[in-house]
């Protein structure tokens, strides 16, 4: 951009050139960033553990004129992660955005939580975010100068735990997520590097289906004061802003995409 020139809203919003590494993408709410970020014309690269879903979802997304790939990892291990990013450097080249959604959750009463269990969700949600945002950064963001983190929290990590949902480990996660976000913000500001975060509320997914069963679906929309819950398009808008130039002044936030729940609990 010429100095004096002011771009449109089209523009700024447009990721034609850029890639994107997103993790967790091989379904559900990372599926449905993924083809956020490739509709508006990024390249993509997707990790989960399993290799059968990734070539599932890598072949929507190319069905949807998408240029995407794929790598099996697990990012709860640091080896796993370190071969994540020499893969997708080699094969994709720099990483503009990367999109920490990978995640894990277990429910039980806090008195009786499996330590075993707290570690597995800690290790994926938290070490899991610093350890790939790190890598990431020293071999392709800090030296550019630029780049896009955007990690995914929870409404659930805004404070507090509804009766019944029994989830200590996830919610103390998603707050952390937030503190972890607010402090790299921080720190990599001089390098031009955005972090940000999104707090989804209730979407239907594979790791929220217990808590659908448990509490239903119709007291979670009830409690929402725009009666509803996620569906396949409402994190794609503030992926988009989080991702692009029309964000680059936003660093350090999150944004709670939950139809107003958030506003009622107070959190």
């Amino acid at each position: 951009m010429t100095a004096g020139t002011v771009r449109t809203v089209q523009q700024l919003f447009d990721l034609r050139g850029k890639t994107a590494l997103v993790t967790g993408g091989s379904r559900g709410l990372g599926l449905q960033l993924a083809h956020a970020l490739g509709e508006a014309g990024a390249r993509i690269m997707l990790s989960s553990r399993k290799a059968d879903d990734l070539e599932n979802a890598c072949a929507e997304l190319q069905d949807a004129g998408i240029d995407a790939r794929w790598v099996a990892a697990d990012c709860a291990q640091e080896s796993e992660i370190n071969r994540l990013a020499d893969e997708t450097l080699q094969r994709m080249g720099d990483v503009d955005i990367l999109v920490n959604n990978a995640g894990a959750t277990w429910g039980a009463p806090a008195e009786d939580h499996p330590l075993e269990a707290w570690d597995k969700v800690m290790n994926l949600n938290v070490r899991g975010y610093f350890l790939l945002s790190q890598v990431i950064a020293k071999r392709s963001m800090i030296g550019r100068r630029s780049g896009r983190i955007i990690n995914l929290s929870s409404i659930q990590g805004l404070g507090g735990n509804p009766e019944g949902h029994n989830t200590i480990a996830y919610n103390t996660s998603k707050g952390a997520v937030l503190s972890f976000t607010e402090a790299l913000a921080a720190e990599w500001g001089k390098y031009n590097i955005t972090v940000n975060a999104i707090c989804p509320g209730f979407f239907h997914s594979k790791m929220t289906a217990g808590i659908f069963k448990k509490i239903g679906a119709d007291k979670l929309i009830a409690a929402a004061p725009l009666q509803r819950v996620g569906d396949g398009e409402d994190l794609k808008g503030v992926c988009l802003l989080f991702a692009s130039d029309a964000g680059k002044h936003i660093t350090g936030q999150w944004l709670a995409v939950d139809g107003g729940v958030s506003i009622v609990t107070g959190a």
